[in-house]
């Protein structure tokens, strides 16, 4: 019960769960301003502006900075891991989106030529750098204002 409650305590944990939140709720509210839509799985989705994963590791990296020092060892690995995170979603993952976007238009053309049934992939994984950036400076901005 202790480590529940020590958890429960942890500052540095919520205030990344809080960039993550306000990143994902950021989302939700662009797809309605830009799409005209209310799309609640936006909420949950990966990809889109800004990257809730940059939002979250940046808090939790700046976060650990202010409670340990900007040169502890603890915030040099939280910063890498974040680095990590980042190339991740602007990288891989954006590749993979984008592979996704080129097989599902081979899976239409099969489709309606052939008549296979095959579901299609999703194509929003990853992040544009400046989606990434975009979340990065918003973690950064949470863990300020709620150090």
């Amino acid at each position: 019960m202790i480590i529940f409650n020590e958890i429960l305590d942890n500052k540095i944990i919520w205030v990344s769960l809080l960039a993550w939140f306000i990143a994902q709720f950021i989302k939700v509210l662009l797809t309605i301003m830009f799409g005209k839509q209310l799309d609640l799985t936006r909420f949950v989705g990966s990809g889109g502006m800004p990257s809730s994963h940059s939002a979250l590791v940046v808090s939790m990296a700046t976060s650990i900075g202010y409670a340990n020092g900007f040169n502890s060892s603890i915030f040099a690995l939280s910063a890498t891991v974040a680095l990590i995170v980042m190339y991740d979603a602007a990288g891989v993952r954006r590749a993979a989106g984008k592979q996704a976007a080129v097989l599902n238009e081979i899976v239409e053309e099969l489709q309606a030529h052939r008549g296979i049934r095959e579901e299609k992939l999703k194509e929003l994984l990853g992040h544009t750098p400046i989606e990434v950036i975009a979340g990065a400076a918003l973690g950064i901005l949470i863990a300020f204002i709620f150090r």
